[in-house]
């Protein structure tokens, strides 16, 4: 594989990867904290409605999520890429 290939290539699995933690991310904290909360407020965790939880502390949990499985998926394509530190 070529050089610029193999950037471009690399490119595209960060692009890729980024765009679907964006989604996940969106999905955490606009719809399951904003747009579906009414219908999530329906079920309880731990005495608190759903829809609260993830609005206030759901959304973090899913963030710190999202941070650690990038950390480890891009370590992952440094390696396959062979542009690791």
């Amino acid at each position: 594989m070529a050089d610029s290939e193999k950037r471009k290539a690399y490119w595209r699995a960060n692009l890729r990867l980024t765009l679907v933690l964006l989604v996940i991310w969106f999905s955490i904290s606009y719809l399951c904290g904003i747009v579906f909360v009414e219908q999530l407020n329906a079920i309880r965790i731990g005495g608190y409605k759903l829809g609260f939880w993830f609005a206030q502390q759901g959304s973090m949990y899913g963030f710190i999520a999202i941070i650690f499985f990038y950390a480890s998926r891009m370590a992952a394509l440094d390696r396959k890429f062979d542009v690791n530190e």
